[in-house]
């Protein structure tokens, strides 16, 4: 049954192979307790015949660990007819399991703004890409290894973000297209030729879907170098991790700097081309734990008493639930823990705040020339989630009137009662005001709500005057200190392409860009106001172009808080629809703006 989709092709064409290739001989099948279930995989493909859904789940129970392709006599590529059935499955959205979201939240969170960090040097053409699991388990490993690199080549750069490998192996294909194409194309277009992985899922990632990259481990850069580990009495064995179970390289890399540390490697009986997975391979052990952990178990029985050493973050934590593992990484760094049976690595949620620490760390170290975050979401992701918050804002508001009301605490939101308190104190109450509003844009303070109290406090007219002030006065003063003060401090911090390319549009459309950004919001506002310290743009007009572009997302918030408190009361007045309305116009000038460009030329400044 021909299907007619991206995904249905492909799994069309993988189906032929089986169904023509594979002869049922058995040979995947003696070391697979998947294949043990539902039979050869020639007997799946004919059970997918027409694919149904039923069939189509089974790709889910796979590990997706090769050894099935390994050991095939016909040389069939089995673990990429079971990688099809679930991207035919997501394709028809029927592969989106509950028990995943841990794992993809874990990946959605590797590439958010918060955990991702691109740190360059000048002429920088390779980079040290760790990984989201070694980076929480061995923070100081990464650093060891980077230091380590930087000794041959000391233009080394790093990046801590995710390969995207979870969303491939559960056959969200587009999404995975989508993000690591972006930041396969980021790095090509700074010069970078080389990607240094510490992880071998984060290794089959760019030689997949890398372009224009050449795709190298660590371990071999370490075999290669003057790497002299401390020595190490010990027998081990090694666990090559099954996803490059075919990198015949690596295998020998990581063995010779076991045995330049004076560690002696016993191996199992599957090793290097036919080894085993760990037990986590496709995201197996959140379908059907025990599935998993009979790999671990395997393993123990493989190891016999031998300590494992694997060079997976991921494969440790694995394997260290059923038999003594560690990572190579912790072996040659701190061998007399490492082999002595302490377990190293962090477990959840510590994880999580080793990474954050790492990349505060990265980030204060001297020497790099561009830094770069990224978003998490897609752009189509993007606009949902802006299409989405007003919505949210909406029930928010919603909810808090309710509450109000029933509550009975409206009495005390009096707004004539709250302003004539404020009024008593003289000049001195908006002097504080236009003070603390000044101080928020150089301490990196949100302004937003500073605005609204303003309108609270001093309504529709005064409320304007003294926040217009405050963030004029505000955004002035974050300028002078770029330009006058720590302008070294301010340029090492907004290195990234997005501000050099403000810079070179200012260049061109002086104060134009000014106004462009206040109007059209691509850039944080508070980072705004130091960046245009950095260019060449005339302070007074820096001033003035301030002032009257953002006029009016101050009158729109003032008249609409200003209004506020009797809002939350229960009371709609007309200041209050006019603030809407106000607030609602704002909102679409970006949207007209780039609407207006699009059909005349680009815009001076993007993001």
């Amino acid at each position: 049954m021909a299907t007619t989709t991206n995904a249905g092709r492909a799994l069309d064409a993988r189906l032929g192979d089986i169904l023509t290739g594979c002869n049922d001989c058995g040979a995947c099948v003696k070391g697979c307790a998947f294949l043990k279930r539902h039979g050869t995989p020639g007997a799946i493909a004919r059970a997918c015949t027409p694919p149904t859904s039923e069939a189509l789940a089974k790709g889910f129970e796979c590990s997706l660990c090769g050894l099935c392709s390994a050991v095939c006599p016909k040389g069939l590529d089995l673990e990429g007819f079971f990688l099809e059935l679930r991207r035919a499955a997501v394709e028809r959205g029927e592969g989106n399991y509950p028990q995943h979201k841990p794992l993809l939240n874990y990946e959605r969170l590797g590439t958010s703004r918060r955990f991702t960090l691109y740190r360059l040097p000048d002429e920088c053409r390779s980079v040290f890409f760790p990984g989201c699991s070694l980076s929480g388990t061995s923070p100081a490993g990464v650093q060891r290894v980077f230091d380590e690199l930087k000794k041959s080549d000391p233009a080394v750069g790093i990046v801590f973000d995710c390969c995207l490998k979870p969303s491939h192996s559960l056959g969200r294909a587009d999404y995975v297209d989508s993000r690591f194409s972006e930041m396969n194309r980021w790095l090509v277009q700074l010069g970078v030729r080389e990607v240094l992985v510490a992880c071998p899922n984060c290794q089959a990632m760019f030689q997949k879907f890398g372009s224009g990259l050449k795709v190298r481990t660590v371990w071999e850069a370490l075999a290669e170098s003057d790497l002299k580990p401390r020595p190490a009495a010990a027998t081990v064995t090694v666990h090559d991790p099954c996803v490059i179970r075919f990198e015949a390289p690596v295998h020998q890399a990581v063995r010779t700097l076991l045995a330049r540390q004076g560690v002696k490697v016993e191996e199992m009986r599957h090793s290097g081309r036919r080894t085993l997975c760990c037990g986590q391979g496709g995201a197996v052990n959140l379908l059907d734990p025990k599935l998993a952990a009979s790999w671990g178990e395997l393993r123990k029985k493989e190891a016999d008493g031998r300590r494992i050493v694997t060079y997976c973050a991921g494969c440790t934590q694995a394997l260290g639930n059923h038999t003594p593992t560690s990572h190579l990484v912790d072996v040659i760094f701190t061998p007399e823990k490492a082999l002595a049976g302490k377990r190293l690595g962090a477990k959840e949620p510590m994880t999580y705040l080793n990474r954050l620490r790492l990349k505060r760390t990265f980030l204060a170290k001297e020497g790099f020339a561009v830094t770069r975050e990224r978003d998490a979401e897609s752009p189509d992701a993007v606009q949902t989630t802006k299409r989405r918050k007003p919505l949210v804002l909406a029930a928010a508001l919603i909810a808090l009137v309710a509450a109000v009301q029933l509550s009975g605490a409206g009495q005390y939101l009096q707004q004539d009662q709250l302003r004539a308190v404020i009024g008593s104190y003289g000049a001195l109450a908006p002097a504080v005001y236009v003070l603390i509003y000044a101080l928020a844009p150089v301490l990196f303070l949100p302004g937003l709500p500073i605005t609204i109290a303003g309108g609270v406090l001093f309504g529709p007219v005064w409320g304007v005057v003294y926040a217009i002030s405050g963030a004029t006065i505000g955004a002035s003063l974050a300028f002078l200190v770029a330009r006058y003060v720590a302008r070294d401090w301010v340029a090492a911090k907004l290195t990234g392409l997005r501000w050099q390319r403000l810079d070179r549009e200012v260049e061109r459309h002086g104060w134009k860009v000014v106004a462009f950004t206040r109007l059209v919001p691509a850039f944080p506002f508070n980072l705004l106001n130091y960046a245009f310290g950095l260019t060449k743009v005339p302070f007074l007009h820096y001033l003035v172009v301030s002032f009257f572009c953002m006029l009016p997302a101050c009158i729109a918030f003032i008249v609409f808080s200003s209004s506020l408190l009797g809002l939350i009361g229960g009371k709609v007045s007309p200041t209050t629809l006019l603030g809407i309305l106000l607030i609602a116009g704002v909102s679409l000038i970006p949207v007209l703006y780039r609407r207006v460009k699009a059909r005349r030329e680009p815009e001076p400044v993007t993001d």
